[in-house]
């Protein structure tokens, strides 16, 4: 055989562009040459690329992702890669490939992960392709690469400056669609070349919202530079981005959005309907298909009742009175473009923002008005919205309408028992905020259902009732206003008038039912009053919490206060222009001088409160607080079974709720607290286990307690037994029965003689 022609070292690296990387990456010196016979190819198949991106796209795609690989190599030979593969991606992604796309953002990530480029850089790409891109795997890796990049930017410290670069980005996506005209989501104006427009338009805006929404959730953004953003999208002119805008302030999902990979998505009805129209449909698979859907609907249902509003983004808005009145100038001009939903969505949402601020946007009365129907499709969010947007400092006068329209619509004889329990908490709620925009007859007429048949009707009005013995028993006859309401009349006590604040506190709420408990303590542990110190510096271990030591509570900025200082005399108020009480009887025996010693108080005055010192003595940790909620929770239990009313049981339920960490807001209510108390309904699945479960503690498995505990011998009951048990119509078909019924004379002759001869046998 002859000796086979010598290759060169070239001709087989060009062959096998693994091997080359390989090398280059162990020596780039070395390789440098073939490095640029490579780096020349590339740039001439990128140049004829351009003109035609059909051509030679494989051997394109291999030479991207090998210069990608040893760009870190030869920094400056590949200077301009990065921004040559940014520009083909922004410029020709309408003609590329598929494989060609997902190659060009792949490897623009890896030079990202390479430090070749910025994440700033790797950003501006990637955020004009989201609303481009039609495949879903390519989208979801850019939405995943976005959101793992800022993370990790944002990791150790807060990013500053990428932060800033990129709301920007995001603001100016949004802020770009701001000029169009609104098209609305309503009949007609869903479809034709407008819709169309406003969809593209659109669809740059709902990518910068639902990232902003999930950097957000994610805890990597909490400023109020996010909440601008998203508050720029709750009028933007596509009702799309409106609608998602508007769920970030309620904290809740919008239908519309994508769900993140980590969460938990439920069924897929959608494929499970389409794979019933191609395959064999069977009864099992409509079953399963049923099935399924009831999850479906279940767990949205579960979502849409538990959503949470956002308290830190509402109370993170720039200028809330501004935002309120845009909010209600865009609901009251496109009225009769926006659907009902969207509608009650942007009422949900000023209604919180007016009850959060306590803003004052009187026309939103005027428009909500003609929605208060009983017949009205979601009447009871629309009450919702309504009772949640009033507040201590909305005028009365705006208000006393808007009650009275809610009285003539749901509380007459001519509607449903749950009509009328509606509309009277609706009046309750809005009441408890504004108590003065009831009138007296009104209220006279509201609180005679408290002795209506219905349970709901009668719970309603006896709360209403129950709310004016607080706060202005004045406007109740005289034997409607209870026991503890006319000794406050008789005494002197006024309700607030309208504008007029909550008087300041004296001191801590139950501070003293801790000082109580503290001392109890020392008698048990036999300490002395003075040795508390060391217990206080321990005090503190575990939490994440930073203090002074106790040694040094007798530092400058502390002073002594003696318990036998007279505490009364300390005045405490806010008020600038106090003016004296009008003098009521026995008034001349306590106004004396403050520095002469008073007279024991009158029976019928009420006792002073007691002030504990233990606030200016000793520095709380956060262990002595939390011992302070469960004796403040104690305490209101015990009022609550002696007979406190109503008021200590409602003091009682926002206790332990404050303790289970949920965010408690009366101007935040539910659809529930508009419903009221209604029959029980039926019971689920899981109520129906967990029902069976309970009866069947202590009780031996497959085993029956009957007959064990009552007789001497444990032992079942026979079958005469439970007979004998049986209801009647189950008897009358036994086949005994039927039988004696049946039998002839000559059986019965035989039968009555076999029991005689019987008797006389147990006779003898």
């Amino acid at each position: 055989m002859g000796r086979q022609p010598h290759t060169s070292r070239g001709v087989l690296l060009t062959a096998n562009i693994p091997q080359l990387q390989n090398l280059i990456k162990r020596d780039p010196a070395a390789y440098k040459e073939e490095f640029l016979q490579q780096w020349n190819h590339y740039d001439s198949i990128r140049r004829i690329f351009e003109l035609k991106p059909d051509d030679d796209g494989q051997r394109f795609r291999e030479l991207v992702g090998f210069i990608s690989q040893v760009a870190t190599c030869y920094p400056k030979e590949t200077a301009e890669f990065p921004s040559q593969l940014s520009t083909m991606l922004l410029e020709k992604y309408a003609v590329l490939s598929p494989d060609t796309r997902k190659t060009l953002v792949s490897n623009l990530v890896l030079l990202r992960n390479k430090d070749v480029i910025t994440s700033i850089e790797l950003l501006k790409s990637l955020f004009p392709l989201l609303p481009r891109t039609t495949s879903s795997t390519l989208r979801a890796f850019i939405r995943k690469t976005i959101l793992s990049d800022i993370r990790t930017a944002n990791l150790r410290t807060k990013n500053h400056k990428l932060n800033r670069t990129v709301q920007v980005m995001l603001f100016g996506m949004v802020e770009r669609g701001m000029d169009a005209e609104m098209v609305g989501d309503k009949g007609k104006l869903r479809n034709g070349n407008a819709g169309e427009a406003s969809k593209e338009r659109g669809e740059e805006a709902i990518w910068a919202i639902t990232l902003t929404k999930e950097l957000w959730k994610k805890g990597i953004w909490n400023d109020a530079k996010t909440v601008s953003i998203v508050a720029l999208g709750c009028f933007h002119p596509v009702v799309k981005v409106q609608s998602a805008s508007i769920h970030f302030f309620l904290g809740s999902e919008d239908e519309n959005e994508e769900d993140s990979e980590n969460e938990d998505k439920g069924p897929d009805v959608k494929n499970l309907r389409h794979k019933m129209t191609v395959t064999k449909t069977t009864r099992s698979k409509l079953k399963n298909l049923e099935k399924k859907t009831k999850a479906a609907n279940k767990k949205r249902a579960e979502k849409k009742n538990h959503a949470t509003p956002n308290f830190p983004a509402l109370q993170l808005l720039h200028d809330p009175q501004t935002f309120g009145e845009k909010l209600y100038e865009s609901l009251n001009r496109y009225d009769k473009r926006l659907s009902l939903d969207h509608k009650i969505l942007i009422m949900q949402l000023l209604s919180r923002v007016m009850g959060s601020h306590k803003l004052c946007v009187l026309g939103f009365y005027t428009y909500i008005v003609k929605y208060l129907q009983y017949h009205q499709l979601r009447v009871t969010s629309i009450l919702v919205s309504l009772a949640q947007s009033v507040h201590d400092l909305t005028p009365p006068d705006v208000l006393t309408p808007v009650i009275t329209k809610l009285a003539h619509e749901f509380v007459h004889p001519g509607v449903g028992s749950e009509v009328i329990a509606a509309g009277l908490n609706s009046i309750r709620e809005v009441c408890r905020r504004q108590p003065w925009c009831m009138e007296a007859d009104l209220l006279g007429d509201l609180i005679e259902y408290r002795k209506s048949r219905d349970k709901g009707v009668v719970t309603a009005s006896r709360s209403l009732l129950q709310l004016y013995r607080e706060v202005n028993p004045g406007m109740l006859k005289k034997r409607e206003r209870g026991k503890a309401a006319s000794m406050g009349l008789a005494s002197g006590s006024e309700p607030r008038p309208f504008g007029h604040g909550q008087i300041a506190a004296a001191g801590i709420d139950g501070l003293e039912l801790l000082e109580d408990e503290l001392e109890r303590l020392r008698a048990e542990d036999g300490i002395e009053p003075g040795d508390e110190a060391d217990d206080d510096e321990a005090a503190w271990d575990g939490w994440d919490v930073e203090s002074d030591s106790s040694e040094d509570s007798d530092s400058e900025g502390w002073m002594d206060v003696d318990d036998d200082d007279d505490v009364e005399d300390i005045v405490v108020s806010d008020s600038d222009d106090e003016k004296p009480k009008k003098p009521v009887k026995g008034d001349d025996e306590k106004e004396k001088n403050g520095d002469e010693e008073t007279d024991p108080v009158e029976p019928s005055e009420p006792a002073p409160p007691r002030l504990s010192t233990l606030g200016t003595t000793k520095i709380l940790t956060p262990a002595d607080f939390a011992l302070l909620n469960e004796l403040k929770i104690k305490a209101a239990t015990k009022e609550a079974e002696n007979g406190g009313g109503t008021s200590a049981k409602r003091k009682l339920a926002a206790l332990e709720a404050a303790r289970k960490s949920m965010p408690q807001d009366e101007s935040f209510i539910s659809e529930g607290d508009i419903l009221g108390p209604r029959k029980k309904t039926k019971a689920d699945y899981a109520e129906r286990m967990e029902s069976i479960q309970k009866g069947r503690e202590g009780r031996e498995k497959f085993g029956s307690n009957k007959g064990k505990k009552t007789k001497e011998a444990p032992s079942s009951s026979t079958n005469r037994e439970k007979a004998r048990n049986k209801p009647i119509m189950m008897i009358l078909a036994s086949g005994t029965v039927r039988n004696k019924k049946k039998a002839s004379l000559r059986e019965k002759q035989m039968k009555l003689r076999a029991h005689i001869e019987r008797a006389k046998k147990a006779h003898h």
